[in-house]
């Protein structure tokens, strides 16, 4: 059976730098607490996944926020590196597909990425070439494969509805055999905060659920 390896792809939790759309809502500072808090939930559930190795792909890497991170047991570091997302996925998924193992791509943002659904996945890749669990705003917030080629994140109009429709147009050009899980929910929006779990709210979150 062929090695798998979980990649976390996550941007430093600077305030005014991520969750963004968050911020009316949270506030700078609000919405980097709970961007932190969600990184740390999905290394977490990857980690007692217990699927392979977990890789924590950075940016940007020389960021002093992940120094403490390299003295994890199991967790792999790595640069983002340059371009679009397109481009990062791309320089990953080829790196580890190249050197035998297959790769589950994941972001941040889904707390729903539990360790249960991460073995539903690789469960489902040993039938298949490629995996997606679809997001409900038209992203996509897993990607797994056996196989690599470049047109799988080329020309993909990112950050758009139509992501997953665009990859999955990609995959099936291919020829490949797609498996498509049920779609799941990012926390992006105001309106996504009463879709956290208790454990990964805060007061200043309640408060925002509750002003939506």
């Amino acid at each position: 059976m062929t090695p798998l390896r979980i990649v976390v792809f996550a941007k430093a939790p600077h305030p005014g730098q991520v969750k963004t759309r968050l911020i009316p809502a949270l506030g700078a500072q609000g919405a980097a607490a709970l961007a932190e808090r969600m990184l740390r939930h999905t290394l977490a559930e990857a980690l007692a996944a217990k699927l392979g190795t977990v890789e924590l792909c950075r940016s940007p890497s020389e960021d002093p926020y992940w120094l403490a991170w390299g003295d994890i047991d199991g967790l792999d570091l790595s640069d983002q590196g340059d371009g679009d997302l397109g481009a990062r996925m791309a320089r990953a998924t080829g790196r580890i597909i190249e050197s035998g193992q297959a790769a589950l791509l994941i972001g941040t943002d889904c707390p729903a990425l539990e360790r249960s659904q991460l073995h539903l996945i690789a469960a489902a890749l040993r039938e298949t070439d490629a995996v997606m669990v679809p997001a409900h705003d038209g992203g996509y917030v897993a990607l797994a494969v056996r196989r690599f080629h470049p047109r799988i994140f080329a020309g993909i109009p990112w950050s758009t509805a139509a992501v997953a429709a665009a990859t999955l147009d990609q995959l099936h050009g291919l020829g490949w055999a797609v498996t498509v899980m049920a779609a799941e929910h990012d926390i992006d929006e105001p309106e996504d905060l009463s879709r956290l779990p208790q454990s990964l709210r805060s007061p200043d979150v309640g408060h925002a659920i509750n002003a939506v």
